[in-house]
């Protein structure tokens, strides 16, 4: 034992011998990428911060801070708070919706066995792949007819179907990993198929459903192009479409200075949600590809 300690340790001589720029670059490509990401958002914090008379001034810190934009911003007048309300009910509605029946449709494409089940597949993830430039005006012809103009359902439908073929995608594959065994254990514990289902499959879906969940609400939650389609009223409008129409409350506000307030009071949240839950929405991407 004494002797094993005592041996030398092997030296990897190819790592040690390795260029510099081997072991560099790969970090160096890295911190590009997320200086590249970063970039716009701190140039939108930064300009939040800047006075409303500053709002044009490129230094890259301030030269005085102030939160007279955030202020602004959540007058009585602007409709910002109902907004983001509005955002709320609707990437909420969008979230539970999916998952209700994405878990369905997913289980049911990874259980069963019937002919041209990869072609459903198939067509289910082509569905999201339409540009959504493409479906405004049919949407609106449809949506006028029904009277669902100036409605939630007008942009929940439409971010739903946007949302359920990732979802049913994603939970397919997670589904298909898990062994039928949990199943039947169950059903021979005394479970109908329905409550074997729900009591066993779903708890142990968990990373892969929460995973599509948070997903599915940040899709929902920066959706703009159907919301400015569909709705032109100030009290049911989502926070995206009411910050591109911002204009300011008072003489010294700049609309720069408030829009760029009001992206950084939506963005904060979601950026709070992924790095709190960073490692369950990793476990959950990669759950689904080891069996």
């Amino acid at each position: 034992m004494a002797d094993a300690e005592k041996a030398p340790k092997k030296i990897d001589v190819r790592a040690a011998e390795a260029p510099w720029y081997r072991r560099w670059l790969p970090l160096i490509g890295i911190g590009a990428i997320v200086i590249f990401c970063l970039v716009p958002f701190y140039w939108m914090v930064v300009s939040a911060l800047r006075r409303p008379s500053d709002q044009f001034d490129n230094s890259i810190i301030p030269k005085r801070w102030s939160l007279e934009n955030f202020t602004d911003v959540f007058q009585p007048g602007t409709g910002f708070g109902r907004a983001l309300l509005n955002s709320l009910i609707v990437a909420g509605t969008v979230t539970i919706l999916t998952l209700i029946v994405g878990m369905v449709a997913a289980y049911t494409l990874a259980r069963l066995d019937f002919k041209f089940k990869n072609l459903v597949l198939a067509i289910i993830i082509t569905t999201s792949m339409f540009p959504g430039i493409s479906l405004v005006i049919p949407l609106k012809k449809l949506f006028s007819d029904i009277e669902w103009i100036n409605t939630y359902q007008a942009m929940i439908v439409p971010s739903l179907s946007f949302a359920l073929p990732l979802a049913v995608w994603n939970l397919t594959a997670f589904f298909r990993q898990m062994p039928r065994e949990l199943e039947q254990a169950a059903m021979v514990d005394g479970c109908t198929p329905a409550q074997a289902f729900r009591k066993v499959i779903i708890p142990l879906a968990a990373p892969g459903v929460f995973t599509t969940a948070i997903i599915t609400f940040i899709a929902a939650w920066n959706e703009f192009l159907i919301a400015v389609s569909m709705v032109n009223r100030k009290d049911i409008s989502t926070a995206n479409v009411l910050i591109a129409s911002f204009t300011g409350t008072s003489g010294r506000d700049q609309p720069f200075g408030s829009q760029m307030a009001a992206g950084v009071v939506v963005t904060i949240p979601l950026v709070i949600a992924v790095l709190i839950f960073q490692r369950r929405i990793v476990a959950g991407l990669t759950a689904g590809g080891v069996k």
